[in-house]
This record gives C-alpha cells, sequence and structure tokens, in this order.
C-alpha cells in the first residue's frame, strides 16, 4: 500500500521522468568492450533460424559466436546488426592448409554474403598441439589471403585454452608453453601483429577453481567481494586481485609481454559455468553459482569496466559459453549444462544484470512475464489460446468483451494474456512458457491502459500449491492504473492551484477508492 502511495505521488508531481544511459569508456580506444554468447549445435528443438534470430533481438544480444553456421542462420541475422564471430571447424583446416582456393571458395560463400554482420574469424573449435604447426597456421595464412581478396579485414585468430599457459599464479610468473613456442606460438603471434588481429582465449575460472581443490576461495571464482586477508597479491608487481578472473587474464598478459607482443588485445573467446553436473564430481555446478559468475562478469565487463589491475584502461570483451544447454554433448553431465537459456528460449535462471544496457533483457527484479513470441504464426497463437483458456484453465476472463484487456481486440494481444495467465499460475515452472513455440519469457511488463496482466498482479509467488497473493493490494495495484491513465488522458481534469490539494485527499481515500 505504502509503495504504491509513494508511485502515484510521484507520477502524479513528475509527469515526465527521463535517463541516460552510462557511455563508459572504450575498449582501448576502440569498440567498446561487448559481451557475446557462444551458441552450439548439440541442442534439442532449437529455435529455426528466423526464430533464433528475433530472440537475440529480444534478449539485446549484439555478438554471437557461431561453429559451423548454415548459409540460412547466417542470412537470418543478416539484417538484424548482431555481430557474428564465425567458427571454422577442425575439419576444414586440412582443406584449407593445403589448398588455398578452398579457402577462397569456403570465403566467397559464407564470407561474402553477409560481409558487413561478421566481426572476426575463429580458426580452429578444439586445439590441440599436433595440428597447431602443421594445419592451424597454413589455414589461417590461407583464409587470410582469402579475406584479402574480398577486400575487406576482418580479423582471423585462433581459440587457445589457457593451459597454454604455465605458472600462471601469481600472474607476473606466467610464461607460454615453450615445446609450443618456437614452431607455433611465435609464428602464430606474429600474423596476428601484422594483420591487426586479437589474441584468443578460452578462458575458465570455473575449471581453475576445481582443479585447486579449494585453495582458491570459491568467492573470488564468482566475483564475489573478498576480505583483504583473501585477496590474491602478486608479489613481483603488488598488484592485488580480487577475482581470478582477472588473475588469469593478466597471466595471458605477462606471458604475452615475455615474447614482446603485449599490444595485442586479448578477445575472451569462451567462459561461463556450469548450472548441474554429478554432485559426486562436480559440487559447485549449480543454478546459483552460474547465476553469481556469469551475473557478475556482464557487471564486470558491461558495467564496471575497469580492466584487470595490469591493464586497468583495457576491458576485455567476452562471449559466454552458451547461449543454450546443449542437451545432446556428449560427455560428463556438467557439460550439457552451461546454457544460460533451454532450447526452446525458456531461461535456465535469471540473470542479476541490472545496468546493463537490457542486455539479455532479465534485471534484478527477477519479475517475468509471458507473452505470444515475435513472428508466431496466427493460427499456432490460436490454437494455444484455446487450450490455455480451455484446458490450460487459464483466468481469461479479463479478455472477454467488455472487460478490461478485450481492447485490442486481436489474436496477439489475447494469447499474450492467456500465456502470462498461465505462466503465472503455474509459478513459471521451466516449461510452461512454450505453447509449442508461440510463447517467450521477457521482462517487459505488458500491461496497458486499464489492462493489467497477471505478471503486474503478483506481489508473491505463485506455486503449483496455490496462490500467495493479497488481494486489497492486487485491486490497489489496479487501481493505480486506472488513475494514472485517467489523469494522463485528462479524463481528471483539475487546475494546477487544486493539484497539491487533490494529491493529499488521493493519499487519505486510496485505499477506500479502491476496496
Amino acid at each position: 500500500m505504502a509503495s504504491i502511495l509513494t508511485t502515484l505521488l510521484f507520477i502524479l508531481s513528475f509527469p515526465l521522468l527521463t535517463s541516460a544511459a552510462n557511455s563508459g569508456d572504450s575498449n582501448g580506444g576502440g569498440e567498446p568492450p561487448f559481451v557475446g554468447v557462444v551458441i552450439g549445435e548439440d541442442v534439442s528443438g532449437l529455435l529455426p533460424p528466423t526464430d533464433l534470430a528475433r530472440f537475440l533481438v529480444s534478449q539485446s544480444i549484439t555478438h554471437v559466436r557461431l561453429s559451423n553456421p548454415s548459409r540460412s542462420l547466417l542470412a537470418a541475422l543478416n539484417s538484424t546488426g548482431v555481430r557474428i564471430l564465425i567458427t571454422v571447424p577442425n575439419s576444414l583446416l586440412l582443406a584449407f592448409a593445403s589448398s588455398p582456393s578452398s579457402a577462397s571458395s569456403w570465403a566467397s560463400r559464407i564470407i561474402l554474403p553477409f560481409i558487413t554482420s561478421i566481426s572476426a574469424i575463429a580458426v580452429g573449435d578444439d586445439f590441440s598441439a599436433s595440428l597447431s604447426t602443421s594445419l592451424l597456421l597454413p589455414a589461417l595464412r590461407s583464409l587470410s589471403s582469402a579475406i584479402s581478396d574480398l577486400h575487406s579485414h576482418i580479423p582471423i585468430s585462433t581459440p587457445l585454452p589457457f593451459s597454454i599457459i604455465l605458472n600462471p599464479f601469481p600472474p607476473s610468473q606466467a610464461f607460454f608453453n615453450q615445446t609450443l613456442t618456437p614452431n607455433f606460438l611465435l609464428p602464430l603471434l606474429t600474423f596476428l601483429s601484422s594483420t591487426n588481429s586479437p589474441f584468443m582465449l578460452n578462458l575458465y575460472p570455473y575449471y581453475s577453481f576445481m582443479r585447486s581443490r579449494s585453495i582458491i576461495p570459491i568467492d573470488s571464482a564468482l566475483f564475489k567481494p573478498l576480505p583483504p586477508s583473501k585477496e590474491e597479491i602478486d608479489p613481483n608487481t603488488l598488484l592485488h586481485y580480487t577475482n581470478l578472473f582477472d588473475a588469469m587474464l593478466d597471466a595471458a598478459q605477462f606471458a604475452l609481454r615475455s615474447l614482446n607482443f603485449s599490444h595485442i588485445p586479448i578477445i575472451v573467446t569462451e567462459t561461463g559455468w556450469p548450472s548441474a553436473g554429478d554432485p559426486r564430481i562436480e559440487p559447485f555446478a549449480t543454478k546459483d553459482n552460474a547465476d553469481t559468475y556469469n551475473s557478475n562478469l556482464i557487471k564486470h565487463v558491461l558495467v564496471d569496466r575497469a580492466g584487470t589491475p595490469l591493464v586497468p584502461e583495457q576491458t576485455a570483451s567476452v562471449y559466454i559459453y552458451e547461449l543454450f544447454n546443449e542437451d545432446q554433448r556428449p560427455g560428463p553431465e556438467s557439460e550439457k549444462h552451461w546454457g544460460l537459456f533451454y532450447g526452446n528460449g525458456t531461461p535456465v535462471y535469471l540473470l542479476n544484470v541490472a545496468g546493463s544496457g537490457g542486455f539479455l533483457a532479465n534485471d534484478s527484479t527477477n519479475r517475468t512475464f509471458c507473452v505470444a513470441a515475435d513472428g508466431a504464426d496466427m493460427k499456432a497463437l490460436q490454437a494455444a489460446l484455446d487450450w490455455a483458456c480451455g484446458p490450460g484453465r487459464a483466468n481469461c476472463s479479463e479478455i472477454q468483451p467488455g472487460e478490461s484487456c478485450y481492447d485490442p481486440n486481436n489474436v496477439r494481444r489475447h494469447a499474450s494474456y492467456a500465456f502470462d495467465s498461465y505462466y503465472q499460475m503455474e509459478g513459471k515452472v521451466v516449461g510452461s512458457c512454450y505453447f509449442q513455440g508461440a510463447a517467450m519469457v521477457t521482462t517487459t511488463d505488458p500491461s496497458h491502459d486499464d489492462c493489467i496482466f497477471p505478471g503486474s498482479k503478483q506481489i508473491s509467488n505463485i506455486t503449483k500449491t496455490g496462490r500467495n497473493t493479497t488481494e486489497s493490494s492486487s485491486a490497489e495495484e489496479i487501481c493505480y492504473w486506472r488513475l494514472r491513465r485517467g489523469i494522463r488522458e485528462g479524463h481528471f481534469k483539475f487546475s494546477i492551484v487544486l493539484r497539491t490539494i487533490i494529491i493529499l485527499l488521493i493519499a487519505y481515500t486510496i485505499s477506500f477508492l479502491c476496496s
């Protein structure tokens, strides 16, 4: 009640509220740091290309890394503004290394039609020392030549595992694996320097923490605040490290410096945390930890932009591994649970990313709604609407003729209300906002005018076993919306002189007006 009164008084007193996003510092004087996502292929029920493109836009995702992408997906993304990091699979390395014409043919077919959407090319998807000298470098050179023939500069590099860096703690003592240095790393770094391409690194604090057997504090791995006694202090530089991610990134910086290539920027092509796994083997693979790591990572890159202790002026861009759970991926149980979403677009958990400019369409309120998916077929929407209001037993009374959510009278609007009613009634459990692909989860409140969606009426969570809501609070909130609409549209006419008096009267009588 008090919060509604406060909000009402604020809106009446200040009818227009504007805000501006923080501009932040650029990434080393170039493109501002970004957070992208990796999209894997071993996903059952993966959204078709057109729907996937719409989903990325709806989640404010601006950068993706694709593994061996199809032309149909590239075409769907081409007009969205989403920037694409294309991964060349290992299966193509032999052809590229042995035949420059194969690289040229691939570039003409995959790169040229979508060249304005492609931000970079990652050659190789699973590093192997045996492939590094014989195939990887020749393939990089062939593809670089093919791209230059297209009269375009697209950065070309190869993602490397953090394991190529030895003795990473403390960071100042780190160096590259010396067996790889003369025949692979030095030629690679020379190539990256000459082509103005980044050093691509797959960096997982999760695995470093697991291997440390709890010597590294879990809070350090999750970006959580550390007491001064637990901060890592590099004895050679006296730099203080409050999180494992920065320590690992600076270890890579020191390794590059040891070979005189500190000017090459680093981009983190994979990082993340699993949300589930075999509890006997990976007890820290939990939704809470995955949520904490990825939420704090996003804040670290997009909001704080503080770089690292060694390079505070440069914040590395990162790709989160991964967007969808690859439930068909072989290996340990955790391999199936790195995604932020299930294949149908339902979130695995809700990130706390307030202040990041709408990235991933989640915020700290954890308030979500279920609405008709962008581009959903009208027949599919009608069928889903009929099911939700029939066998689904959703409360569809407000979309009947004469009721507050009847107008605008169209299938999409009515379906959105019915979907949200069912979703909230089911406690927002996984799968309750799917409807055969006709629905999607959003954090944007779809309420409008007098029409208050069920998700806006809920003061407490709704569970399958029963509703835990405050009916009077819901009624007061409805009254608040109607009063706001009346004031906005001029239904309540009064002079400025009487404004203050009316505000006070509303404050004292709203409980009676809304009863």
